[in-house]
């Protein structure tokens, strides 16, 4: 059975290795940060958070950087490409641009923070 990222049980049991050839399919899903990713990522400091949240959701809305906020979890859902990867997953290496700054939810995946833990939706890169 050929590998969906929407079926996580079509996922592969992961080991590190995968990483290497794969086309960053993890980086297609759904990224939820939390404020903390957000002083990370350099997106904001931690006095603009202390002012508000609200004027930060409206700036990081307008610049394109994230679609929403939930209030309730303090989750901020990072805005995708029209093609579904990550606003920082660079198309032609398909490598994290601000890795060493990646949120929480891309440092733990697929340990804890998956669909499916320990699994991953590795997609081999073809040759071209």
């Amino acid at each position: 059975m050929p590998v969906d990222k929407d079926q996580p049980s079509s996922w592969v049991k992961y080991k590190p290795s995968l990483c290497r050839t794969c086309i960053g399919t993890c980086c297609t899903m759904p990224v939820e940060v939390k404020v903390h990713d957000l002083i990370r990522l350099e997106l904001t400091t931690e006095d603009e958070v202390e002012a508000g949240v609200g004027k930060l959701v409206s700036r990081l809305k307008k610049q394109g950087i994230i679609k929403s906020y939930r209030a309730n979890t303090g989750l901020f859902l990072l805005t995708d490409r029209p093609n579904g990867d990550c606003l920082y997953l660079d198309s032609r290496s398909r490598l994290c641009q601000v890795y060493d700054l990646r949120p929480d939810v891309c440092r733990r995946f697929p340990e804890t923070l998956s669909l499916r833990p320990g699994y991953c939706p590795a997609i081999a890169r073809t040759l071209r």
